[in-house]
C-alpha cells in the first residue's frame, strides 16, 4: 500500500466517525476527528482513560492551530519557532472542537506536526486529529508498531500501514501550558 493510499483510508475512516492507529512525530497514536464527540468517546474507551484527562490534537499548520483557540498568545509562536523537538502547547479558550476533548478549564493541547506521515494526514483531513499514545492508560507508550497492545489493534477501525517496520526509540512530546496572561508552565520536558 502506498503512503497516499494509507492516508486516504485513514482520512475516510475518520470522516465516518472511526478511530485510527497511526504513526506520529513522536510515538504511535490513537486518533480520530477532534470535532466528533462520539469518536472522541471511543478513543477514551479504547484507552480505558477517564475523560476528565484531556487528549492532545495534531494539526498541520499555524493557521489550523488558530482555528481551535480564541487567541494564541505571542509566546506560543516564539516557543514553537524555537522548539528543537515535537512540542505540544496547552492553550486556553478552546473552540470548534468536541466538548469531551476540552479540559475542564477550557484549554486544549495542540501540536503542529512536521513529520511527513502525520503532517500529510492532518493536511488531507483538513481538521485537528486526536493524537493520544497507543496504549492502555497507565501502560508505557508504544514507541513502535510492534509495541502496541493487541487489544488496541482490535479496538480501532483502521490501522495505518506506514512505518510499521520501524524499530527505533521515540519519545512523547514536550508539553507546555501557556496562560493568556503569559504564564508558562512546563508539564512534560
Amino acid at each position: 500500500m502506498t503512503l497516499q493510499e494509507d492516508i486516504k483510508c485513514a482520512v475516510e475512516t475518520m470522516r465516518q466517525g472511526g478511530v485510527i492507529l497511526y504513526p506520529t512525530d513522536t510515538v504511535w497514536g490513537i486518533g480520530c476527528d477532534a470535532t466528533n464527540p462520539e469518536a472522541v468517546a471511543k478513543v477514551y474507551k479504547i484507552k480505558q482513560r477517564d475523560d476528565s484527562k484531556a487528549l492532545i490534537c495534531l494539526v498541520d499548520s499555524d493557521a489550523r492551530l488558530q482555528r481551535y483557540v480564541r487567541q494564541v498568545p505571542a509566546v506560543a509562536w516564539d516557543l514553537l519557532d524555537c522548539a528543537d523537538k515535537p512540542t505540544t502547547v496547552i492553550l486556553d479558550g478552546a473552540v470548534n472542537l468536541a466538548e469531551n476533548l476540552i479540559a475542564d478549564d477550557g484549554s486544549i493541547a495542540l501540536r503542529i506536526t512536521k513529520e511527513p506521515f502525520s503532517h500529510e494526514l492532518c493536511y488531507r483531513f483538513q481538521k485537528a486529529v486526536v493524537s493520544t499514545s497507543a496504549n492502555i492508560s497507565g501502560e508505557p507508550a508504544a514507541q513502535n508498531y510492534c509495541d502496541i497492545d493487541p487489544k488496541i489493534l482490535e479496538a480501532v477501525d483502521y490501522v495505518c500501514w506506514s512505518r510499521r517496520q520501524e524499530h527505533k526509540p521515540h519519545t512523547p512530546s514536550s508539553i507546555i501550558k501557556l496562560g493568556v496572561d503569559g504564564e508558562v508552565k512546563i508539564i512534560r520536558k
